[in-house]
Formats: structure tokens, sequence, C-alpha cells
């Protein structure tokens, strides 16, 4: 490829990647992302090199996966006999005449003489499971060969049972009205309404209803007026909704442009920032600070003494404010910087743009900032352009800017990439075994060597900078 091919590939590449250019097609018709490297795209020497750049390669290759089992598939339970042979079967058991077995793993007891000289009472067939595979899903399936008609049993059972409860308990109810002791019953259940406040088991609790004198309690799982944190917004882009602590911190209405104090639910933070809150933790901070100077205070213990000197030591700090502040500007001057409106005031122009709505929440503007990962990347040393593992050659992992296979090594750029290069002419010039056991080179070779004097100057650096590696590993 020449210096003119290679910039025309690097533009278009460019090109694609702005999308002024279509995306390259591989060899399956589906478009290639101009985004992914040309290390992964591009198909390895082992595969074949010929062929144009794809991720056929990357993708998992069908041959190589495993087959599992449908998740319907199951152990067959209650299989029927298989009928019974009537003579002797080659290859069956010689003892019982069953073709699952031989005889010697044979269960039954040895007969004297074996159906094989008999020819009678040949044993049915045992049922050989199939050898089911499953996958990670198929695996933890609970219900995976239940019958679901096994279940009828257990509803068809408590139907009985709940059947004779309500005719048991019709029969005393008729027992009671004919000798006349419900009359006396139902009195004594209005005298005990009479005082709702001294038996709690007369009292309908929020989401049940308890009878104390036919114990008989109805639950509700939720009453109709309580949503869900996470059905309060459905957008996905609103507050978040932590599944394990059934947390929603923010305002699921934060976006919808309702105020906090009109919804019946602003999040979790709402009510740990609003009211009496915040003051109480400052106060519980001031505590500490103050214990820690030597004041015998404690916000559980004495709360009144504690209120009184907390806010006996915000008078002092404003006062001892605006004493500092006078002090500076008598000494100073510059009051009539303090008193100047802000610079947006006074230009009416900023760079910052902001988008409210009718309500005043902001619809367009600054946005959360987005969380950067812990780790470093595009991290480039020793004067590399490109990062390790950007080159691929042979197994080995190395940097695509000097084709250099050392991890930390100095970049030595595209005289490097020669050197490469000669190394592998020679390679494959002279391979075997017997080139890496040869004695190095006398001044005469190197003066009748066909490279010229620059290559076997580089070829000098590469050996040396190897020899100094291999020295620092050691």
């Amino acid at each position: 490829m020449t210096r003119e091919d290679w910039r025309k590939k690097k533009e278009l590449e460019e090109q694609r990647k702005l999308g002024n250019a279509p995306a390259e097609v591989d060899e399956e018709g589906k478009d290639i992302n101009p985004h992914i490297p040309q290390y992964i795209s591009s198909v390895p020497w082992y595969i074949d090199p010929s062929k144009r750049p794809t991720l056929k390669h990357q993708r998992p290759q069908p041959e190589k996966q495993k087959q599992y089992n449908s998740s319907g598939d199951w152990y067959k339970r209650g299989v029927q006999e298989h009928a019974v042979a009537t003579r002797y079967r080659k290859g069956a058991c010689e003892n019982c005449g069953a073709l699952t077995h031989k005889k010697k793993d044979c269960m039954e007891r040895p007969r004297k003489v074996g159906a094989k000289y008999t020819g009678m009472n040949i044993a049915p067939d045992e049922h050989v499971q199939p050898q089911l595979m499953f996958d990670y899903d198929g695996k933890r399936d609970r219900w995976n060969g239940y019958n679901p008609e096994e279940h009828m049993k257990i509803v068809e059972e408590y139907s009985k049972v709940d059947l004779a409860k309500r005719t048991l308990k019709a029969q005393k109810l008729q027992e009671e009205l004919a000798s006349g002791k419900l009359e006396q019953v139902e009195r004594d259940h209005n005298s005990e309404d009479e005082d709702e406040d001294k038996y709690a088991d007369d009292i309908d609790m929020p989401g049940q209803n308890f009878d104390s004198k036919r114990r008989i309690t109805v639950r509700n799982l939720r009453i109709r007026e309580d949503i869900a944190k996470y059905l309060r917004n459905l957008d996905p882009n609103s507050a978040y909704y932590d599944p394990k602590t059934r947390a929603m911190r923010e305002n699921p209405y934060a976006n919808t442009g309702k105020n906090p104090d009109e919804v019946g639910y602003a999040g979790d933070n709402f009510v740990r920032y609003t009211g009496d809150t915040i003051s109480m933790a400052q106060t519980q901070l001031f505590a500490w600070e103050a214990y820690d100077k030597g004041s015998e205070v404690h916000l559980q213990a004495d709360p009144t003494k504690l209120e009184l000197l907390y806010k006996s030591f915000k008078v002092k700090k404003e006062d001892f404010k605006a004493q500092q502040k006078e002090s500076i500007l008598e000494k100073y001057g510059g009051q009539e910087h303090l008193d100047a409106p802000p610079a947006e005031l006074l230009l009416a122009q900023t760079e910052d743009y902001v988008e409210y709505s009718r309500h005043g929440t902001v619809i367009k503007g600054q946005e959360k900032a987005i969380a950067c990962s812990k780790y470093e990347e595009d991290v480039k040393i020793n004067n590399h352009t490109c990062i390790w593992g950007s080159y691929w050659k042979e197994g080995k992992w190395g940097y695509k800017c000097c084709h250099s296979f050392v991890k930390y090594s100095y970049c030595t750029g595209e005289a490097g990439k020669e050197i490469a290069n000669t190394e592998a002419s020679l390679m494959e010039e002279q391979p075997g075994e017997e080139e890496h056991m040869a004695k190095p080179k006398t001044l005469m070779e190197v003066g009748c060597s066909p490279f010229s004097g620059r290559q076997m100057f580089l070829l000098s650096i590469l050996r040396d900078e190897k020899i100094c590696l291999n020295y620092k590993t050691v």
C-alpha cells in the first residue's frame, strides 16, 4: 500500500466515523460500526487473511455452542410396561430375558435355568430415562416437570373441608336458635360495642376486618389509595427506585411541573430535609462541637439548655461577622463594590442557557453530571500514540504505533515498524531453530550483508533494547 492509498484509507475512515460516508459492510451484509478498532474488525491471520473485515469471528460460533434441552423436557413418570416378549431375544439378559441389562446387572433372583435356555417368564424391559442437559435457567426451574393436575387434588380436599365447616356451623346456629341462646349472645355483643376502646379485638385495623366472636379475618394486600412508589411516574428517566431497600430518594414528580407541597409523595429526601429535620441535625452537630470544647450539653439529656445555648451562639456569631465586616470596610474601603449588582444584571447576558416551564421547573439546561469511571482510560505512556493491546500478531499483543510487543517499552515510531518488518522477512527467509543458535556475525559478514547501513543500525538498536528489557525482567 502506497502512502497515497494509506492517506485515502484514513480519510475514508474519518468520514465514516463522522457519518458522511456509508459504513463498511461485512460478508453477511451487516454494517460494521466505524468506531470499532481495526484489530477487532479485521479477520485474524489464522482464520483467513484474504477475507475482508467482518465481526463474524467475534460472535459465538454455532459449532462450538452446547445443545441444551428445552424447559418442557423432563423425565417420564409412571411409564407403562411394554408388551412382554414371548421368546428369548439375542443380546438380552440370560437370567430374566430383559434387553435393558446384562446378566451381571440383573436384579432378579438367579434362576436355576435362565430364560435363555427355557424361553419362559421373559421379564419386561425397563424404561431407560433420557440424559437431560439444561442451561442455567433450566437447572433452577423449580416447577419443571410438575403436573398442574396434581394441584386439583389439593383444591378438592380444601373445598370438602370448607363445605364440612359450613355445614357444621349452620347446624350449630340452628341448635342455638332452637334453644334460645342466640338472643343472649347478641345482647352481650351489643353491650361490648358500647365501649370500643376497651376491647382491641373489636377494632378494625387498616387492611383487615376481625370478628372476635366468629374468628373470621379478611385481609387485604394493600388499600386502594396506597400507590406504589414505582407507579407514580412511569417515565424511565424519572426518580430512581431501589427495589432492594424500596427507597425512592428523589421526587418522582420533579419534571411534571407539580409543586412538592401539592403531591402526596415527593420522595424520601423530601421528608428528610423538610420541617424540623434540618434544625434538629444542626442542633445535634452543635452539641457535638460544644462537648468537644468542654461544654456539658446533650440533646436528649438537656434539650432546653442546648436550645438556649445554640440560640445565643447564633446571635454572637452574626454579631461577630458584622463587626468583622465593618472593621475591614473601615480599614480598606470598598463598600461601593458590595452594593453593585451582579455581572449578569449589568451585562444582561450569560453563557448558561436554561429554559424554564410555566411552573418554574428546569426543562432544558444544566443536566446531571455523568459519573466517570474510577479506572484510567486511553492513557498513553512512553511517547506512544496508541494504547497497549491495539496491535495483534502471531498470538501476541503490542502497540500499534511501533509494533512493539514489550509492555511499558519506549515508542520507536515508524523505525520500530520497519525493524519489525525486517525481522519478519528474515524469519521467513531463514526459518528453523538453527538460526536462533547461530553465532553473531563478524565485521566481515556485516560488511557483506545485503542490508543497508540504516537497516543494520536499526537492527542493532532493537537488539540492545531487547537485551536491556530481558535484564530488567530477570
